[in-house]
């Protein structure tokens, strides 16, 4: 049997195949509202055969968004129009599942179509924040350190996003803690150097998303699955590294954390990533190997045979497809054929098997 066509049960859900649709932005949104886009987008990954659906990186606030045009689920209002989503996407036996964020200083940005730069306040921007008052890149604006209290009510948004995503029936939480996102920034000793219980060593820097997933376990069941996605590496020396990805994924581990998505990069910029084939996989067995903990592999996947390979290998639990899928929704219906492997199709779509 094909590997990745394996079923994969966590807790009470159990996803098909080892496919999962890797969450990408697609700077659609209005106040943060899901629309026909969303709809379309992720349904036809339903369609097209993926186990798992995980939306977009939705922001926990207004301030968190990365542009204008995020998705949102900062408000109860956003919760009907997700539900019409997830909904669809399980009546085509998938399972769905929502990327929680926070932009931090990355935050404030026109869509990339439009150039993606900052947006200034004057402009309809706004004031962003971060671990410490280090631009992400020079010449930006200085984002505000977070007090202790603001680092609080981060943690309460998190925890209120996760209890609208139970009610909007999402099965799946992962929690993004990668790309240089505000929770990198706090891992990160390069966009870290407060001074107080969240700077400095690596018990204070991992703490901000220690209170996120002991937050949002306190509304998000026993039962359902939590991701959480990190960048591994930053690759560059003295920053956030495997080894330190390896101690948080033990920690996250005893916290009740399922699988650690292993990601790399997005914190700080100018630095050489080695983008071939597969490059991020490493990681990720690593991770699985040191930390024993469920994994997925995400980057410059492109292949049936590639994915399989990854799980045959056991660097991986789940793989994760983004430009892939962008490119072809129904890559896993076309996988499996490549593989020699016997899935069901849409009864809709069966003549064309």
């Amino acid at each position: 049997m094909a590997k990745l066509f394996e079923p994969l049960q966590i807790k009470s859900v159990t996803l098909k195949n080892r496919i999962a649709v890797s969450p990408m932005c697609e700077y659609s949104s209005e106040d943060g509202f899901a629309n026909d886009w969303h709809l379309v987008h992720l349904g036809s990954r339903a369609i097209g055969g993926a186990g798992l659906i995980v939306m977009e990186a939705t922001a926990i606030s207004p301030e968190g968004r990365i542009t204008p045009a995020d998705m949102g689920i900062w408000k109860d209002d956003h919760i009907t129009n997700l539900q019409r989503i997830t909904t669809f996407i399980h009546q085509h036996d998938a399972v769905a599942g929502i990327q929680l964020a926070h932009a931090g200083r990355k935050a404030s940005n026109n869509v990339p179509w439009q150039g993606g730069k900052e947006i200034a306040i004057s402009e309809g921007g706004w004031k962003v924040l971060s671990a410490s008052a280090i631009p992400f890149h020079e010449g930006a604006d200085l984002p505000i350190e977070l007090t202790t209290d603001g680092i609080k009510k981060v943690t309460g948004d998190f925890k209120a996003a996760a209890q609208r995503a139970l009610t909007a029936g999402f099965k799946v939480i992962e929690i993004h803690a990668a790309h240089g996102y505000l929770i990198n920034q706090f891992l990160s000793p390069f966009s870290n150097q407060r001074t107080d219980e969240y700077g400095g060593i690596f018990e204070n820097r991992v703490r901000l998303l220690v209170e996120v997933v002991t937050a949002i376990k306190t509304v998000w069941p026993d039962n359902l699955p939590l991701f959480v996605r990190i960048s591994a590496t930053e690759w560059k020396e003295g920053g956030w590294d495997i080894q330190q990805s390896v101690q948080l994924s033990k920690l996250l581990k005893d916290l009740g954390v399922d699988l650690i998505d292993c990601s790399s990069g997005g914190n700080i910029g100018n630095v050489k990533i080695p983008l071939v084939a597969g490059y991020q996989v490493p990681l990720s067995a690593q991770v699985k190997k040191e930390a024993t903990i469920l994994t997925g592999a995400v980057g410059l996947i492109t292949t049936a045979q590639q994915a399989e390979s990854i799980l045959q290998n056991e660097q991986a639990d789940i793989i994760f497809l983004a430009r892939e899928l962008l490119r072809n929704p129904y890559f896993p219906l076309q996988a499996a054929r490549s593989l020699n492997f016997d899935i069901k199709w849409p009864v809709q779509y069966e003549r064309a098997k």
